[in-house]
């Protein structure tokens, strides 16, 4: 346990210090202020970046094993999602026979045959090869 400790501190001191090489450059005037980056400000930057990355993820996995150890000795309870219900089925609703469909449908169809037959009245179609196409037919509404 102690092991992980000090390993959690190291990384968080591996951290810090590549924050440090990340800000030094500013902090400390070595960059002239309103200029490009210099070779060793970019330098500096990324290097301390990448040591920042990797101190991060050592934090991360040694604050893991930290918890995991502490989960095994029972000083800490994980705590468990409550189940969620399962859902009540819902009922199928009864199939409707073909003649009841048929019943339902019949206005329907017959509404779209009279709108068919007044398009076809009102002079708007012009037939080519076989295929009806509505010529200069404006919508009045």
């Amino acid at each position: 346990m102690i092991r992980k400790f000090v390993g959690a501190v190291a990384a968080a001191l591996a951290l810090m210090a590549g924050l440090w090489l990340m800000i030094a450059p500013f902090a400390l005037g070595t960059q002239p202020e309103n200029a490009d980056w210099t070779d060793p400000t970019t330098s500096e930057f990324f290097t301390g970046l990448g040591v920042a990355v990797v101190g991060l993820i050592g934090v991360a996995a040694f604050a893991a094993a930290i918890h995991e150890e502490l989960v095994v000795r029972g000083l800490v309870a994980v705590r468990q999602k409550p189940a969620e219900p399962e859902p009540e089925p819902v009922a199928a609703a009864p199939q409707a026979s073909s003649a009841e469909l048929a019943s339902l449908l019949a206005p329907l169809v017959e509404a779209l045959r009279e709108d068919l037959n007044t398009a076809g009245r009102g002079g708007g179609e012009h037939r080519q090869n076989g295929k009806t196409a509505l010529v200069g037919v404006e919508d009045n509404r």
